[in-house]
């Protein structure tokens, strides 16, 4: 059995291997999966706040699931609180706030829902929007809406990496470029 492909990944003086996964036809990505890595989550959240600081911020928002461990790293190294997006609704949710998203990842339609209670957190307050990769822009696009309609200003966005075959976009603050694989 051949040996699986990866791409390097090099994050503030540490480096992956991630995994190369199709999610279509002639189409890979070099997957991020943060979940557990204890180690690349502390340094890219102590980088991510050293960028950070020319921004006055009150918040930081992310999104389910992957990027959690990095908002709460940054959170605690930042001082700020952080909002996460869920992507089921649950009852006691209230009156949560929702919005559509596409994800690379998984191919198909997701709903981001801002919990009623979360609302208060942001109302008013200039806001960080952060994710683990940010590829089609799709998950921000939702993001931004969901907190516009809370009453809250994104004044940055961030993540560990953008990805795709474009250099990252200028109003992203990203440690790394994941580029896409094409057969």
């Amino acid at each position: 059995m051949p040996a699986p492909q990866t791409h390097t990944l090099r994050i503030a003086g540490i480096s992956r291997e991630l995994p190369l996964f199709q999610v279509a036809p002639g189409l890979r990505i070099a997957v991020l999966n943060m979940l557990g890595d204890t180690e690349l989550v502390e340094v890219a959240a102590e980088a991510l706040a050293e960028s950070l600081t020319v921004l006055d911020y009150q918040v930081l928002v992310t999104a389910e699931a992957k990027s959690i461990p990095l908002a709460h790293a940054l959170g605690r190294r930042t001082g700020k609180p952080w909002v996460v997006l869920r992507k089921q609704w649950k009852p006691y949710m209230g009156e949560a706030l929702e919005a559509a998203t596409d994800s690379i990842t998984t191919g198909k339609p997701q709903t981001l829902y801002l919990d009623e209670k979360d609302r208060a957190v942001l109302d008013g307050r200039a806001v960080i929007l952060l994710d683990d990769v940010i590829s089609t822009g799709s998950t921000v696009a939702a993001m931004r809406g969901i907190v516009a309609r809370a009453g809250a200003r994104v004044i940055g966005v961030a993540a560990a990496c953008t990805e795709g075959d474009a250099d990252a976009p200028e109003d992203v603050i990203a440690l790394a470029h994941l580029p896409l694989f094409r057969d």
